[in-house]
C-alpha cells in the first residue's frame, strides 16, 4: 500500500509542480505526518525531490523534472476519457478520472480533458434497434470532437439518399446502443445518427463552439425535442390479447393497455410521430388490431389495404392481368 501511495504522491507532485505536506495529506487522505514521511522517502530513493522551508515553500521536483508513470500513450488516454468521460460516468469514476488528469503530463492533459467532455450516454430506449457504425468513421468523428475541427459529413436520412454537409462536431451521445453525433450547424445544434453516416472527411477548420456549451445539457435538450416529435400523435385501438407482446415489442413505453373488453380483446393507446406512421406500423398485425381513432389513421390503413390488394390479389384482380 505504501508503494502505491508513494507513486500517487509523485504523480500529484508532478501535476502540481510544488506541493505542501498538508496538500498531499488532503489529496491522499492520510495524516500530514505520513505525507511528510512519504515525501522524504521519495527524496531518499533518489527521486529529484527537494523541500524549501518558510512561507511559500513546499516540495518540488528539481528543475521541473517529470516522470510519466501512467504508462499510457496519448491515443490510449484519449480513448479512455472518450469511453468513460465525466458527462456520463458515475461519481466514483469521475473522481478517478479527475485524479488521472492531474497525474498526466501537461502535453497529454488538454486532450484528456477535451475527450472527457466529448461523450454522453443515455440509457432510455427509443426504437429498441441498435445500428452499428464503421469503426473508422466513429474514430474519425471522435478525433474531430477532441481536436475541435469541422468535418464534411455524408449522411442519409430515413428514406432519402445520402447528401454531404459541413458540421461542427461537439460530442457523441449513446442512447440504448445507438450513437448520435451532436454538432453545430448553420441551423443550430443538430443530432446525426451514426448508423446513417456514409462518410467523414476532416476539414481541419476549427469548430464554432457555442458559448458555455456542455454536452450533457445540450443532449438533454435535444433528446427532449426528439421525444416530443416521437409522441406527437396518439392512436386508440382495440387488440387481441395475443397481439399484446407484438405491440409491446413495436412500441415499448409508448404503448398503454387499457380495459379488457367482453370479446377477449383489450383497449390500447399508442403514441407516435403521426397517425399515418402509427397506422403503417400497426398494419402488419392485420385483423388482430382495429384502429378506432383518429380518422386519419383509419384512412391510411384503408389506403394501404387497397394498395396491397392491388399488388397481391388474385391475377384476375390485378390491372393488366
Amino acid at each position: 500500500m505504501r508503494a502505491d501511495r508513494l507513486v500517487a504522491t509523485l504523480l500529484f507532485l508532478q501535476a502540481r509542480g510544488r506541493v505542501t505536506a498538508a496538500e498531499v495529506a488532503a489529496e491522499l487522505d492520510v495524516s500530514e505526518r505520513t505525507a511528510r514521511r512519504d515525501l522524504e522517502a521519495l527524496a531518499s530513493a533518489g527521486i529529484p525531490v527537494y523541500s524549501q522551508p518558510g512561507r511559500g515553500g513546499g516540495w518540488a521536483l528539481v528543475g521541473g523534472a517529470r516522470t510519466d508513470l501512467t504508462g499510457l500513450t496519448a491515443g490510449e488516454i484519449r480513448a479512455l476519457f472518450l469511453v468513460a468521460g465525466p458527462s456520463s460516468a458515475g461519481p466514483e469514476l469521475r473522481t478517478a478520472l479527475r485524479k488521472l488528469v492531474r497525474a498526466l503530463p501537461a502535453t497529454f492533459r488538454t486532450g484528456a480533458e477535451a475527450a472527457a467532455g466529448a461523450g454522453v450516454t443515455d440509457s432510455t430506449d427509443w426504437s429498441g434497434t441498435a445500428v452499428t457504425v464503421g469503426a473508422h468513421q466513429l474514430d474519425a468523428l471522435r478525433g474531430a470532437v477532441v481536436d475541435g475541427v469541422q468535418v464534411r459529413l455524408g449522411y442519409a436520412g430515413p428514406g432519402r439518399p445520402a447528401t454531404e454537409r459541413t458540421v461542427h462536431p461537439l460530442g457523441i451521445a449513446s442512447k440504448a446502443g445507438i450513437d448520435y453525433l451532436v454538432a453545430n450547424t448553420d441551423r443550430g445544434l443538430r443530432t446525426f445518427r451514426l448508423g446513417r453516416v456514409t462518410s467523414v472527411g476532416v476539414t481541419g477548420d476549427p469548430v464554432a463552439r457555442p458559448d458555455g456549451f456542455d454536452l450533457a445539457t445540450a443532449w438533454r435538450s435535444l433528446a427532449a425535442r426528439m421525444e416530443d416529435r416521437m409522441v406527437a400523435a396518439t392512436v386508440q385501438a382495440r387488440a387481441e390479447r395475443s397481439a399484446e407482446p407484438v405491440l409491446q415489442g413495436l412500441f415499448g413505453g409508448r404503448l398503454r393497455v387499457g380495459a379488457a373488453l367482453v370479446d377477449g380483446w383489450v383497449e390500447v393507446e399508442v403514441d407516435g410521430p403521426s397517425p399515418e406512421i402509427l397506422a403503417a406500423q400497426m398494419a402488419g398485425l392485420g385483423a388482430r388490431v382495429e384502429i378506432l381513432e383518429p380518422p386519419e389513421a383509419r384512412e391510411r390503413l384503408a389506403s394501404l389495404a387497397a394498395e396491397l390488394a392491388t399488388l397481391y390479389g388474385t391475377p384476375s384482380d390485378r390491372p393488366g392481368r
